[in-house]
Order: structure tokens, then C-alpha cells, then sequence
């Protein structure tokens, strides 16, 4: 089954009838505050979304591995990658 997209001057009409998107006036607009202006704490927490910073960073790379060492660290589920980095550490030693 297809769904015929609607027209612009359909869309228009469906946004028109939504009583829960009015138009807004002029003076609405002109009164109308930023969004970090009217909730600096959650715009700030916004900004600063995804992971804090580590004291250790790690450093992307390429690496070509046999198929069978990456898919028996890969059998020990979530955090595999840290478990390989481990051993190599250890390795090092």
C-alpha cells in the first residue's frame, strides 16, 4: 500500500486545523524569549551533552586483527574493547 504525500496546500490546511498550533501574533513573537535565555540550566546541560571528558583519553585507530582474536573478545559482550586493551597492557609488561 502507498501513501500519497499531501499536497503543500494540503499540509497547510492539516497545520491551520490543529488547535494545538494557533498562529502566533506579531506581539506574541515580539515577546518571545530564547530558549537559553528562559532555561539557562537545561540549555547548559543541552551544550554539554554525551560523556565528560576523560583524564585519559583514548586515541582512535586502524588496526588489522585475525577474525577469530576479534570475535572471541566480542564473545565476552559489552566492553570487549576494554577487555582487548587490557591485554595488551598486559602484554607489555
Amino acid at each position: 500500500m502507498t501513501t500519497k504525500k499531501p499536497t503543500e496546500p494540503e499540509v497547510q490546511a492539516m497545520i491551520a486545523s490543529d488547535p494545538d498550533t494557533p498562529e502566533w501574533a506579531n506581539e506574541e513573537l515580539a515577546r518571545a524569549k530564547p530558549f537559553a535565555e528562559v532555561f539557562p540550566a537545561l540549555a547548559e546541560k543541552a551544550r554539554r551533552a554525551g560523556r565528560p571528558k576523560s583524564s585519559n583519553p583514548k586515541v582512535a585507530v586502524s588496526l588489522r586483527l585475525d577474525p577469530d582474536i576479534v570475535e572471541a573478545f566480542r564473545q565476552t559482550g559489552q566492553g570487549w574493547q576494554t577487555r582487548m586493551n587490557e591485554a595488551l597492557r598486559k602484554a607489555m609488561d
